[in-house]
Parts: C-alpha cells; sequence; structure tokens
C-alpha cells in the first residue's frame, strides 16, 4: 500500500471535508486497496453516499457528524447482513441495529460497512485479512478488519469488540488508536455474546482525538476532550509478564516513560496486589467456561456448519469445571477494587499493548498477553500508536486506568500522543 493516505476523520472533524466528499474517498480506498487486504465483507456505498449528501444539509448532530465509520461483523445492522464469519449465519438479516450501531448513526455517522471478523469473535476460524503494513503478518483479532481497515486508512473509526485482547491488539498491529471501555459503561445489546462477564464493545479510529469524539457521541464522555490537566501522573506498569515483551515493547515502553518525563509529567514504577500474576490464567478460565455456555445452541444446532475451534469449546475439551469457574471469577472480583484503588491516585498506568510487532500470519491472531488482565478486571484501556519496531512495523503501547475513569485515560492518552508525534 501507499502509505501515509491523508486523514480522512481529521478532515471531517474539522469541517474541511464534508461527509459525501469523505464516504467518497474513503469508498475509492477501499476499491483499491481492500481486494488485497480483505478487511470489509460488505459495504452500503450508494445508500451511505445518500445519506451523506442529506448529512451536508443538516445542523451538525453532534461530534461525529459526517463521519464515515465501519462495524465489525458482530454488531447487528438492520440494512446488512451479520454473519459473524460462520456457515450457520450465512444471510444472517437481523431486525434492527445494534445499540452502538445506531447511537453512532444517530449521531450524524455513516455506516460504510461491516469488517471482518474471526468466527463468532471467539476461538473459530480466522478470516483472510491481511496486516495493511505487510500482507504477510496477521493483523490481529478477532477485530481484524476493524483493525486493518483503519491502519490502511480505508475508514477513519470502526466498531470492535474485545473479551481477551480483540480491540487493543489488532489496534497495536495495524498502527492505529484503540478504545477498550470500561466494562458495563456501553451497551452490547445487538452483539453476539461469548464470554458476557468478559464481553466490551470498543472501537479502533485512526488517532486519540476520533477515540474521544467517539466516546463522546457515545455519551461516555461529558465534551469530546473531556479529562485529565496538564500535569499527569503515570504509573510505569511493566505486568507480571515483562519478560515475555520482544525488544520492540520494551522500547517503545521506555520510549514513552521517557517523553512523558521530559514533558514534566509524574511517572513512577508501580506493581500489582498480589494474584496480579494469575490473571490471564483466571480470564482463560473465565473466557472458555463461558464461552462454551454461549455457543451450547448454535452447536446441537448445527455442529457441522461450525468451525472446529467453536465446537472444540461447545464441547468443554478443556475440561472447566462449574467449581473452577466460580473459583476463577470469584479470584478477578477480589482484584477488581484492590487494583482501583492502585489505580486512583494516578491518571493513568503506561503498560505494553502486545509483546512485540505483528507476528506471520498463520493458525492464530497473535498473543493476548497485556490485555487479558485488563479485560477481566473491567479496567478502561487505550491503545496509542506511534513507534516501529526492527521490521518497520507499528508498536505501541496501553494506558490503562481505574473502572469508570475513561474520559481521564482518554485525556492522558491524547497527550501522549503529541509528545510521540512530536519526536
Amino acid at each position: 500500500m501507499d502509505f501515509p493516505l491523508p486523514s480522512i476523520g481529521a478532515a471531517v472533524a474539522s469541517g474541511s471535508l464534508g461527509s459525501e466528499q469523505a464516504v467518497q474517498a474513503c469508498l475509492e480506498r477501499i476499491e483499491r486497496y481492500d481486494p488485497e487486504l480483505r478487511s470489509f465483507v460488505c459495504l452500503r456505498a450508494e445508500a451511505a453516499l445518500q445519506e451523506a449528501r442529506a448529512l451536508d444539509n443538516e445542523p451538525p448532530r453532534g461530534p461525529l457528524h459526517g463521519m464515515p465509520f465501519a462495524a465489525k461483523d458482530v454488531f447487528d445492522t438492520a440494512d446488512l447482513p451479520t454473519e459473524y464469519f460462520c456457515r450457520l449465519y450465512r444471510g444472517f438479516q437481523p431486525a434492527r441495529d445494534a445499540s452502538l450501531v445506531s447511537l453512532l448513526r444517530l449521531a450524524g455517522a455513516v455506516l460504510l460497512g461491516k469488517t471482518a471478523t474471526v468466527e463468532l469473535a471467539s476461538v473459530g476460524d480466522i478470516p483472510e485479512t491481511r496486516n495493511p503494513h505487510h500482507p504477510g503478518r496477521t493483523p490481529g483479532g478477532s477485530s481484524a478488519g476493524s483493525g486493518a481497515a483503519v491502519g490502511a486508512g480505508l475508514v477513519p473509526l470502526a466498531l470492535a469488540t474485545q473479551t481477551g485482547g480483540s480491540t487493543i491488539r489488532p489496534a497495536a498491529f495495524c498502527g492505529a488508536a484503540g478504545m477498550k471501555p470500561t466494562w458495563g459503561r456501553l451497551s452490547t445489546e445487538g452483539v453476539k455474546p461469548y464470554a458476557p462477564s468478559l464481553d466490551t464493545v470498543g472501537w479502533i479510529a485512526e488517532d486519540v482525538a476520533l477515540l474521544q469524539r467517539t466516546a463522546a457521541a457515545l455519551g461516555l464522555l461529558d465534551a469530546p476532550g473531556a479529562g485529565a490537566g496538564t500535569g499527569l501522573r503515570i504509573g510505569l506498569y511493566r505486568t507480571p509478564w515483562w519478560d515475555e515483551a520482544e525488544a520492540a515493547t520494551r522500547a517503545a515502553l521506555e520510549r514513552a516513560a521517557g517523553l512523558l518525563q521530559e514533558a514534566g509529567h509524574a511517572v513512577t514504577e508501580v506493581s500489582g496486589p498480589p494474584g496480579s500474576e494469575r490473571l490471564n490464567q483466571w480470564q482463560d478460565v473465565v473466557m472458555h467456561g463461558e464461552g462454551c455456555i454461549s455457543f451450547q445452541a448454535d452447536y446441537r444446532r448445527a455442529p457441522d456448519l461450525l468451525g472446529q475451534g467453536i465446537r472444540e469449546e461447545a464441547e468443554n475439551l478443556r475440561g472447566i469445571s462449574a467449581a473452577d469457574l466460580r473459583a476463577a471469577l470469584d479470584h478477578i472480583a477480589a482484584l477488581r477494587p484492590q487494583f482501583d484503588a492502585l489505580l486512583a491516585d494516578y491518571d493513568a498506568w503506561l503498560a505494553p499493548s502486545v509483546p512485540g510487532e505483528a507476528p506471520e500470519r498463520g493458525p492464530g491472531t497473535g498473543l493476548a498477553t497485556y490485555n487479558r488482565a485488563f479485560t477481566a478486571l473491567h479496567l478502561p484501556c487505550v491503545h496509542v500508536p506511534g513507534f516501529t519496531g526492527p521490521q518497520g512495523l507499528p508498536v505501541g503501547v496501553q494506558l490503562v486506568g481505574a473502572r469508570n475513569t475513561d474520559h481521564r485515560v482518554l485525556a492522558a492518552a491524547s497527550i501522549l500522543e503529541a509528545l510521540i508525534s512530536a519526536d
């Protein structure tokens, strides 16, 4: 691909580009690049152009007025199929939009189409989506298409989900900004469940400013710029899995911490409470234990139409018992207030997003080592892009906050993004 492509989202937000022009530019980019990238599964091109034309003649509805966006193909859409990359759901047409899709459209955003997902956003079959920075590398998952489409500049904004690392990881691998809000702050209505006590809706955008605008449009922020002041308190959290970080991620985290300190922000080494080192293990039990329950109806109805990973999940081949699931849920629940208390004195903690650059495409979509614990803890996470590794592929960092401090984390991310851009 030819990089960099001009930022469509920033132009729409500033008013220098009309909605119809923005939608047309996105559609032209999709037509040119997506046959190789394979990030989209369906489009509503003519309808989107008509909507954009009408929006150009209306007063602004909100902070995303006229903004083109895409939705991961696990969000229900009333005028496009929702197939979950699953043969069982081919041609499935929901009656109405998922809550987040509806909220964005009511705020004046224009739905362009649906993006590719790993089957049922879980452990199923993997789509053929490519990383926009290297076709031989994974874009991450399960929000593969959303990460790739935004990272390639085909669309400025795309909805995603996260049960383990499915928003932050593809944002990181594809060089985009990503937001996983506090669990429960936004409705998952109209999104097929995987592990309900972990499932969180999120979004991937061309920059942190658009993450903020989206949060405001969804009612998560009072205003697009709401949040922390200029003097940040940041905790440097290497996590219990620091030894699994590759050189690129280690360098990115250290440089991000250095930039913050050089700008006069306070950065302090922090650690989690006892038991933190087992969070990934407990998250794994909860995700697969609840996944087994969620997939029972599909499995009993038509197992031959499901991928092998989904069948194995439904058959509980991991042998997760009810007692195992209860214990994991209880251990995680006990740690949530402890993390909130530790995070309370900070605007955010700085942590790795992924182990390193995107790995080669294969049977998986990369490790969620630095995502699963935060998902289990229900903490808001923002991926901030801007660094590259030795292969020239994107590497970024994430900022994490206490539950329901999404505004502070986004504000800190905006400050960090500006420092990285100026470096």
